[in-house]
């Protein structure tokens, strides 16, 4: 990657010092469709360097997708600008901004300004619990972001239906009404469907509390709606923002961040019923954990107190450690997993740790710095954007 980065930097120098003027044909004497052909077989940092119509193929709809990190932001409350950011909260608050890095040019780009009616009014801190953060649910689904719970600065829930993005066609939308706006929630996505569990709404409520709601994705929009299905047999999992990760065709969910005891429970999509979680998953689930997006086949889990990296093996119920400890993973708030790597949320929300684990032993490749001024709150692995980049 940096090899392929050093190259770019060069031919781009190279470009304006030569004062290069490009050609809209991608290979001379041969017809577009054949040359499209021949450069859709090779990786998109080998033709980003090489001249202007190569590099804006890469972002075309006919070129073979490459995937891009997306991030949910806030501004930081470290600075002494922070009692000014808090001395006046208003309804128009909101402190979430959303960025896309595309692994080709290693360039932050912003995604186009959410819907503004309803307006989006989300709180991540809030001036009486400064040490704390609002939690800002979100979860990738059938290749999209989905933005379905957070907080306004009434403590109220602030999404009365999820917020959503496509990258494929640039453009947010919304999903079906939720029969109860929630926050402090369990919310994953299970072969493409998306379940949000427990919670609390504008007060609390025993059966919202208990309750678990299924969302569709794969049929049409004007189809979408919120399904009802086999509640929890209690309200354990309402007290905060729990972690929640589709795999295998369940939702597993612990009610409960980091090394303290939790309690865990498993849903199966296909009985439609609740499970005690396995001892072996539940005793190492100490720290944020995600599958593989697509298939949802394998999971993991970061230690962020050790910073040690865990793969879990269900066909004997226990964790293989790939990392025992790493600076980078240590504090680790969030990750996400896919095409090979696991990318985790560090340093202060300031860094996003990528590491390999399509090799033995893993180990992190690379560490990039989150969008300037801004904090990464959540990860997203999902198709870059089909927009030309010049």
């Amino acid at each position: 990657m940096e090899d392929a980065l050093k190259h770019i930097k060069i031919q781009e120098n190279y470009d304006q010092e030569n004062n290069i003027i490009e050609s809209s044909v991608l290979i001379p004497g041969l017809p577009d469709h054949l040359a499209h052909l021949c450069l859709s077989n090779l990786h998109p940092s080998l033709l980003y360097g090489v001249c202007k119509s190569w590099r804006r193929l890469i972002y075309t709809s006919i070129f073979p997708p490459f995937y891009c990190l997306y991030v949910v932001c806030s501004p930081p409350t470290s600075s002494s600008s922070s009692n000014k950011q808090y001395a006046k909260i208003d309804d128009d608050q909101n402190s979430v901004e959303f960025f896309c890095l595309d692994p080709i040019s290693s360039k932050w780009k912003p995604l186009p300004n959410p819907p503004s009616d309803p307006p989006i009014r989300v709180l991540r801190r809030h001036p009486s619990f400064i040490s704390r953060s609002l939690s800002i649910q979100s979860l990738t689904v059938s290749e999209r972001m989905v933005l379905i719970a957070a907080t306004t600065h009434k403590f109220l829930p602030a999404l009365e239906r999820p917020l959503g993005f496509n990258p494929l066609s640039n453009e947010w939308f919304f999903g079906p009404q939720l029969p109860t706006p929630r926050r402090w929630c369990g919310t994953s996505s299970v072969d493409g469907n998306v379940y949000v569990a427990s919670g609390i709404g504008s007060v609390y409520d025993g059966d919202v509390a208990r309750s678990l709601e299924k969302w569709d994705v794969k049929k049409k929009a004007n189809e979408w709606k919120w399904e009802k299905m086999a509640g929890l047999k209690d309200g354990r999992f309402s007290r905060e923002a729990v972690d929640a990760i589709g795999y295998r065709g369940k939702l597993c969910m612990v009610n409960i961040k980091g090394h303290a005891v939790k309690q865990g429970a498993v849903y199966d999509i296909t009985k439609d019923e609740w499970e005690e979680m396995p001892v072996g998953m539940l005793a190492g689930w100490n720290g944020p954990a995600a599958t593989t997006i697509n298939d949802e086949s394998e999971m993991y889990v970061v230690d962020e107190t050790k910073g040690s990296l865990s793969k879990y093996i269900s066909e004997i119920d226990e964790w293989e450690e790939l990392i025992e400890s790493c600076d980078h993973l240590k504090g680790a708030e969030q990750i996400s997993v896919g095409r090979g790597r696991v990318c985790v949320i560090c340093s202060g929300g300031r860094q996003i740790a990528v590491v390999d684990v399509a090799v033995t032993p893993a180990n992190v490749i690379r560490v990039v710095n989150t969008p300037q001024e801004m904090e990464a709150i959540a990860l997203h692995i999902l198709p870059r954007i089909n927009i030309v980049s010049d």
